[in-house]
């Protein structure tokens, strides 16, 4: 058996958690069961998240390749199953009892959907539902989507770094200048403008500071909002209307950022971007005994939160699955014309929408990769690109943020030769940091957050001749935002 307790951090301070209780009942119940203790794998993490998709212990099979299909690893481990274990509700959670009853049978559960790859699971559509349909869960909360946000606001929102990005602008205007080598057109663009008071902050400070520095860039500039939720950029455009002149609003997808704006291949001197890759699709993979394995997931919703859910509407749990493909696809407002023996109207629909995204869980299995060249990372990259992060030394499991990835891989072909691409948002910095923090998924809202990969990001930038840099944000301590740039390569 292998135990890894990863939150060691954890271990001290002054409230420490308790190695004993988060361990030994699990390592118990697996001791007392029929299970061949030379083939279980017991992981601790500290889900940090308080609303996410883990119950305090889950189990986790790990499949085998058909039995011929790859040559076997030199030096494997033939691991059948990991047992996973939320050490932050170790006190709170019978995590003995739990595990022996997990090992016993297959717990009862609504499945929503078929055994997929985690990018390809229905939470992603939930994820849209709510950034598409944003206005009704507002209303349903009484509260904005940035208030979710740790701190209830956006770090984007921040003169002092505003000021700082402009003043560098100037500087790289003010050379090409000199040489006659400016365009006449100065584009910037944002990506994810939540409900526009970056823009604004931006424009406000781009106009006062361009009023001082008297080279006219403030009537040259073209500012690009882009979002892919209606609703946000509805919201935004008010928020800007004083500079109405100077922008233009696009509704686009962020992992396919070239489909809209094509037209502005090296031609943007800043790409603004904050709080966006962490709410993108991605996959998990993981290099377990030497063999790699992607992270196949399940939605499904507990039997008894699915029997309280379908009450609720005079339906059946057996009803649940195609009700909640009904409401994905679409969406509240129009599922009260397609189901009006269970929501006569919009306000249960929208309530049948947010209890079943509380509710809403995923199970998980790691099936073997057969190449990781076969593997499609994005449209344009395969899994090759993975190897040296997860060949980099002991076992690791990790986030490969195909929707970031993608993004920011169309992204720097817009950027001009002069340009700079900035984004804020959660980023692991260095692999190690997978092998001992739980990084995601976790719900804000009702949207998906997961950590980004960083050191994956420096890698596709260094290939397309950039240099990726990573910072603590330095406007605002005490978070965890961490500031990225990208730049052509000297």
């Amino acid at each position: 058996m292998l135990v890894e307790f990863r939150p060691h951090t954890r271990l001290r301070g002054e409230r420490p958690a308790d190695l004993g209780a988060s361990v030994l009942p699990v390592v118990n119940a697996v001791s007392e069961s029929d299970a061949d203790l030379g083939k279980v794998r017991v992981v601790c993490d500290w889900v940090q998240y308080r609303n996410n998709f883990r119950d305090a212990v889950d189990i986790r099979p790990i499949l085998r390749g058909e039995p011929g299909a790859l040559p076997e690893p030199i030096g494997v481990r033939d691991d059948d199953l990991e047992i996973a274990v939320d050490v932050r509700r170790a006190t709170e959670a019978p995590l003995g009892e739990l595990t022996a009853t997990l090992l016993r049978q297959v717990p009862e559960r609504v499945v929503l959907e078929g055994w997929t790859r985690g990018s390809q699971s229905c939470v992603w559509q939930f994820n849209a539902l709510y950034w598409s349909a944003l206005e009704l869960w507002e209303k349903a909360t009484g509260r904005g989507y940035e208030q979710a946000l740790p701190g209830g606001e956006s770090d984007a929102r921040n003169t002092a770094a505003a000021t700082e990005l402009i003043e560098e602008l100037f500087a790289v205007w003010d050379r090409l200048a000199a040489t006659n080598a400016l365009p006449e057109e100065l584009y910037v663009v944002e990506l994810g403008v939540g409900n526009g008071n970056q823009a604004k902050v931006f424009l406000d400070r781009f106009r006062e500071l361009d009023t001082g520095h008297g080279k006219g860039y403030y009537g040259r500039l073209h500012y690009l909002m882009c979002d892919y939720s209606a609703h946000v950029l509805d919201l935004a455009r008010e928020t800007v209307a004083e500079h109405a002149e100077r922008v233009s609003l696009f509704a686009l997808d962020a992992t396919r950022p070239r489909r809209s704006l094509a037209f502005l291949q090296y031609k943007a001197f800043l790409i603004y971007i904050s709080n966006v890759y962490d709410n993108l699709p991605t996959d998990e993979v993981a290099q377990l005994g030497g063999r790699t394995y992607c992270v196949q997931t399940r939605a499904y919703l507990p039997a008894e939160a699915a029997g309280e859910l379908a009450t609720s509407i005079s339906a059946t749990p057996g009803q649940l699955p195609e009700l909640v493909r009904k409401l994905l696809r679409l969406g509240p407002s129009l599922l009260v014309d397609a189901c009006p023996a269970h929501f006569p109207d919009v306000d249960s629909a929208v309530r049948f929408w947010q209890r079943t995204w509380s509710a809403v869980r995923l199970e998980e299995r790691y099936v073997p990769l057969a190449g990781l060249d076969t593997y499609p990372l994005t449209e344009a990259l395969t899994g090759e690109t993975l190897r040296p992060l997860l060949e980099s030394g002991a076992d690791v499991r990790m986030h490969v943020n195909n929707g970031a990835v993608a993004s920011f891989d169309e992204t720097l072909g817009l950027l001009h030769p002069y340009g700079k691409l900035v984004c804020h948002d959660l980023f692991v910095t260095d692999i190690q940091g997978y092998r001992t923090t739980f990084r995601g998924p976790g719900k804000y809202d009702g949207s998906v957050v997961n950590w980004v990969n960083g050191p994956l990001l420096a890698h596709v930038g260094r290939r397309r001749g950039f240099d990726v840099h990573y910072e603590p944000f330095r406007h605002r301590g005490g978070g965890h935002i961490v500031t990225m740039t990208a730049q052509v390569r000297d």
